[in-house]
């Protein structure tokens, strides 16, 4: 009997519910019945509160366990269908938003398969290469314009490197941390920022490196420029260590004070950073020649 609930509506019965709902009816005694009821109707309002996730409340506020997310997420969906170049959003920001981008989503919309449709879902390593090349290609104009700008306004490379570069470089990870985090996923969200920056270090510099002196000019060495790196390193090491240490008392929650004492964090690194470049501390780059 419970079988044939579930197949004669199988999207709104799970197992347990089409099987409190079968003792409810006359085959069962008025005890199990009432017995039944009771839990179908704490089961449903349950269901319907928290949605599929089991929640926490403390001091007024709906805590998100970590790995709960919610099942079913409409508005999320219809806001993803919703980006096309075909398709004018609602709202004015979100009009200007899809105006200035929509160059951009109408060569990405003929280039790389939507896998999010049943037709192209097999196509996903396709999707994820053309992603990964389309990438390379953003990164390639970026750090031109970045080098050109900063050339133009007389600013070192390090210091285009640190600020803007970083910070473009940065905005997909930032996107990625947040939409987990929101799902309720905070160890992904951390664990991504650091392997980010794992990642970058040792593979965005050991690969370029590699192929200049292995397979460009084999033998060669590569110069770094600016002695003020080894500060910038010793102010990396420890801008982590400080984050780690600020998540560890925050009893590993992410809340508003862990946002700001982060952002402080970074606000600090960057200020220490530009003044050892600029010689502020102790003389570490020479100055830069003025074309007369």
């Amino acid at each position: 009997m419970v079988d044939e609930m579930m197949n004669a509506s199988p999207s709104k019965f799970r197992f347990p519910e089409a099987g409190l709902r079968v003792m409810v009816t006359s085959h069962f005694g008025p005890k199990t019945r009432l017995r039944m009821a009771s839990r179908l109707i704490i089961t449903e309002k349950l269901v319907q509160a928290s949605n599929g996730m089991e929640t926490q409340v403390a001091d007024g506020k709906v805590e998100i366990e970590n790995g709960n997310v919610p099942e079913d997420k409409p508005t999320e969906l219809e806001e993803s269908d919703s980006i096309s170049p075909f398709h004018i959003p609602s709202g004015i920001g979100s009009k200007l938003k899809w105006l200035i981008s929509w160059p951009l989503l109408l060569l990405l919309f003929f280039t790389i398969p939507n896998c999010a449709k049943p037709r192209w879902e097999r196509c996903f390593m396709l999707s994820f290469l053309l992603s990964t090349v389309w990438i390379a290609v953003f990164s390639y104009l970026m750090v031109w314009m970045v080098t050109i700008v900063g050339y133009t306004l007389g600013i070192p490379d390090v210091i285009m490197g640190i600020t803007f570069l970083a910070a473009g470089t940065s905005v997909p990870d930032c996107i990625a941390s947040l939409i987990v985090a929101r799902q309720g996923l905070g160890d992904m969200a951390v664990s991504n920022t650091i392997g980010s920056n794992v990642f970058d270090i040792l593979v965005g510099l050991g690969v370029p490196w590699a192929m200049q002196t292995m397979c460009v000019s084999y033998g060669s060495v590569v110069m770094i420029n600016s002695r003020g790196l080894v500060y910038s390193v010793v102010l990396l090491l420890g801008s982590v260590a400080l984050t780690v240490l600020g998540i560890h008392l925050n009893k590993w929650q992410l809340d508003l004070k862990l946002g700001v004492y982060v952002l402080v964090l970074y606000a600090v690194f960057l200020c220490f950073s530009i003044m050892i470049e600029y010689n502020v501390f102790t003389f570490v780059n020479l100055p830069m020649c003025i074309d007369l």
